[in-house]
C-alpha cells in the first residue's frame, strides 16, 4: 500500500490482517492530499460495507422472530403492497402488468426485489430518470440528498418495480428498505437499532452515521481527485434525515474487524454471540440461481466466479490467488474493502479514501494479492 500512496494513486490506507490470532495493521499516507497522517482510528466513509452490517442485524430481528425471511413486507411497508412492474425495462412509466407476488425480507436481504441502481446513465430509462428525480438512492451515498426514511418509501412506492420479485439481482436499493424496515418493526431509528444488535454487542463505539470528531474524519475524493466530501461541514457532520442503511456509516479499521472477526467467528466475538452459527452460513451461502445472474445488469462478468448471500458477496470459484470458494464479504465504492476467508482462518480490512476505477481496482488487487501470497504454506 505504501507504493500506491507514494505514486499518488491514493493519498493514504489503513488496512489490517488478521489470521489465527496473528493480527497486523499498516497505516501509510494522509488523512486529505495535503494534511496530517492518518491514524489507526481514523474514520472513513465505508458506504456499501454498511450493507453486510444492516444484514446482520435484519437477521438478529429473524432469530427473534419479529421478521421472517420468506414473509411478506406489505404488513409493515404498505407504500410497497400491491406493485405494478414494468413489462420491459425501457417502458414507460405506465406500461406495467401486475406484480405476481408481494416482496419479502428474503428479496430485499438478496435484493431480488425487483428495484435496484443500474450500471446506465441517469436518464437511460424512463424508471431510471424518474428514481433520480425523486432522490431515491441510486448512485453515490449522498446523506442529505435523500428525504426522511417515510417520504422516500412513499416515493419509491409511486414507481413501478424495474422487474418482477425474484426475478433478478438490482443493486444496492434492498438494503435502503431493509433499513425503514428494521425502523418500522424496532419502532425506533436505524441507527438505535443497529447499536442495541450489532454495535453495542461488538464494542464498535466509533461506528456512525455521522460524527463532530471531525479532526478524525477523512476528506473523501472522486476518481479525479476533486473532493466529494469533506470532514468540517460536510454530510457526514451531522445527522442526515434519512440513516441509508446501503450505504451511510462511518467506521474505523477496528471497529470493522470487529464485526469481521464475529462474522468469521460463526457469529461471535469475544464470547458474545450476535448470530447463531446457521444464520451466519445462510448469510454467506450463494442465494442466486444461474439465470438470476445472468440478467443482473452488475459488472460484466462479476457474477462468473462470485454470487450473493444476504448482504455480502460469496465467492464461488477461484479465478485468481484471492477467491478461495466460500470466501465472502464487500467493498465501499468510496475506496473500501473487507473480506473474510473460513477456509484460510483469515479476515482482512482495507480502507483508503478515494474513489473510482480503474485506478482503485489495482489498489484492491494489489491489496488482496499481497494478503493471499504472504500466507505460509
Amino acid at each position: 500500500m505504501a507504493g500506491h500512496v507514494e505514486r499518488g494513486t491514493v493519498p493514504g490506507a489503513v488496512t489490517l490482517v488478521s489470521r489465527r490470532g496473528d493480527v497486523q495493521v499498516d497505516v501509510v499516507g494522509n488523512r486529505s492530499l495535503d494534511g496530517p497522517p492518518l491514524r489507526r482510528d481514523s474514520l472513513f466513509r465505508i458506504s456499501s460495507m454498511t450493507k453486510p452490517i444492516t444484514a446482520v442485524a435484519a437477521l438478529t430481528l429473524v432469530e427473534d422472530c419479529l421478521l421472517r425471511l420468506d414473509a411478506p413486507v406489505d404488513d409493515v411497508l404498505p407504500e410497497l403492497a400491491n406493485r405494478r412492474v414494468l413489462k420491459s425495462l425501457d417502458s414507460e412509466l405506465d406500461d406495467t402488468v401486475p406484480a405476481v407476488r408481494s416482496i419479502t425480507t428474503r428479496d430485499l436481504l438478496t435484493f431480488r426485489l425487483g428495484f435496484g441502481q443500474l450500471m446506465a446513465q441517469p436518464d437511460a430509462y424512463p424508471i431510471l430518470k424518474a428514481a433520480n428525480d425523486r432522490s431515491l438512492g441510486m448512485g453515490p451515498p449522498q446523506p442529505f440528498d435523500y428525504p426522511a426514511p417515510d417520504e422516500w418509501l412513499r416515493r419509491l412506492g409511486e414507481l413501478p418495480l424495474m422487474c418482477q420479485p425474484g426475478e433478478k439481482w438490482l443493486y444496492h436499493t434492498g438494503s435502503d428498505v431493509l433499513g425503514v424496515l428494521l425502523e418500522r418493526v424496532c419502532g425506533k431509528p436505524l441507527d438505535e437499532v443497529l447499536t442495541e444488535r450489532v454495535f453495542e454487542p461488538l464494542g464498535m463505539k466509533d461506528t456512525s452515521f455521522s460524527t463532530s470528531d471531525v479532526d478524525r474524519l477523512v476528506t473523501s475524493y472522486q476518481m479525479d481527485y476533486s473532493v466529494f466530501d469533506e470532514p468540517s461541514g460536510g454530510q457526514w457532520s451531522r445527522r442526515p434525515p434519512f440513516l441509508s442503511g446501503g450505504g451511510g456509516l462511518l467506521s474505523t479499521v477496528d471497529d470493522l474487524s470487529a464485526f469481521a472477526h464475529m462474522m468469521l467467528n460463526s457469529g461471535r466475538y469475544q464470547g458474545v454471540r450476535v448470530l447463531s452459527r446457521p444464520m451466519v452460513e445462510l448469510m454467506t451461502t450463494d442465494q442466486l440461481t444461474p439465470a438470476q445472474k445472468a440478467v443482473s445488469g452488475f459488472f460484466p462478468g462479476y457474477f462468473d466466479d462470485r454470487g450473493w448471500g444476504f448482504g455480502v458477496s460469496v465467492a464461488t470459484a477461484r479465478t485468481n490467488v484471492f477467491q478461495t470458494p466460500g470466501r465472502f464479504g464487500w467493498d465501499g465504492g468510496l475506496g473500501t474493502s473487507w473480506q473474510a476467508d473460513p477456509k484460510e482462518e483469515l479476515t482482512a480490512i482495507m480502507l483508503t479514501q478515494r474513489a473510482g476505477f480503474p485506478d482503485l481496482s489495482a489498489v484492491y488487487t494489489d491489496f488482496w494479492t499481497s494478503v493471499y501470497a504472504s500466507l505460509p504454506d
